[in-house]
This record gives C-alpha cells, sequence and structure tokens, in this order.
C-alpha cells in the first residue's frame, strides 16, 4: 500500500504551544487530491506505568477538565521542545512522584489520531522505582499518589477506573508485557 502524500499545509490557528491547527492539501495513493483536510498539531508526551520495588503500581487519582468525576490515572506530561521521549518521562516521574525508577522498558509510541494528528503518547514501563525526592509537579490538577497491586490495577481496568484511553492502554499494555516476561 502507498502512503499518503502532504502537498501543502496552511496555519490556521496557532492557539499556543498545545495548539496548532493547520490544514493540509493531501494527495490519496489513487491520485486523488482532498483540500482543505484539517490537521492538528498538538506535543507528545510520555506516560509511565510505574511499578515499585515492593510490586505496587504508582498511580494518580485526580480529576481532568474532559473528565466527569475522578480517575485512576497513570505518571505522564508532554515533552519539551527537542526532549527525547524516554528522559521526559524520567523528568515526570520524578515531578509528580519524586520516584525514580531502575529498569525502563519502552512499549512503544502510538498517534494519538490516525487522520488528524495531535501528537504521539510515547509509553513506557518503569520498574524498581524508589522514592528519592519530594513532589515537584506543576500540575494544574489536584492528584493524590495511590499504589496498587498487580491485581488491583487489572480490578481498576476492567472495571473502568482508568477513564483516559491513554491511560487505559498502557495499564493494558504493561501488564500484558509482564504476564509475557
Amino acid at each position: 500500500m502507498k502512503p499518503w502524500k502532504t502537498l501543502e499545509r496552511h496555519t490556521i490557528l496557532k492557539h499556543n504551544q498545545f495548539l496548532t491547527v493547520e490544514s493540509h492539501t493531501i494527495e490519496l495513493p489513487d491520485g486523488r487530491i482532498i483540500q482543505d483536510w484539517p490537521w492538528l498539531v498538538m506535543p507528545d508526551y510520555a506516560n509511565i506505568l510505574a511499578e515499585t520495588t515492593d510490586g505496587r503500581f504508582i498511580c494518580l487519582r485526580q480529576t481532568k477538565y474532559s473528565i466527569e468525576g475522578e480517575s485512576l490515572a497513570v505518571v505522564g506530561g508532554y515533552l519539551e521542545p527537542g526532549e527525547p521521549p524516554e528522559a521526559a518521562a524520567r523528568r515526570e516521574l520524578r515531578e509528580e512522584t519524586g520516584y525514580e525508577a531502575a529498569q525502563w522498558t519502552r512499549l512503544g509510541g502510538f498517534p494519538i489520531d490516525g487522520n488528524r494528528g495531535a501528537g504521539t503518547a510515547h509509553f513506557y514501563l518503569a520498574r524498581g522505582a524508589q522514592a528519592v525526592a519530594p513532589i515537584t509537579a506543576d500540575d494544574l490538577e489536584e492528584h493524590q499518589l495511590v499504589f496498587l497491586t498487580q491485581e488491583e490495577m487489572r480490578r481498576a481496568l476492567l472495571q473502568g477506573e482508568f477513564k483516559l484511553m491513554p491511560w487505559m492502554s498502557i495499564v493494558a499494555l504493561g501488564l500484558h508485557y509482564l504476564d509475557s516476561h
């Protein structure tokens, strides 16, 4: 199969560092041209499924603007300009939890929207995490650290306690990875 080609791109809106809206002219593999294809430019981010040295997983209980009520969440945040994904993951784990981990496994990088862009999610499993510093997060949301066993993580996943698709995805991928390795 042939990939789609971007022939032109124009910025429609440069809102801030978190959102740019573009209009693309694209060519499909069969030669058809589509004008005004909407494209979202958003920062890439890292999510981390972190397991402590005693086998519990570090989660956050928090609210988000787009979520009704509270949700369980994994650690995560945006990459700084030019920052490699794993460096961002390590930074976010330390800032949001005060923990550092000995072993890091990349679970993958996944585009957020296959047709409209919206950045890439970089998923990591961090094992052997230990508290080393105070929390220094400057997040807008309030959050509470929660430590769950592997069985509690499975139950929370199946009961829909992780209310965002990326959080559900990394928990499912991370638990599958641990089951198969």
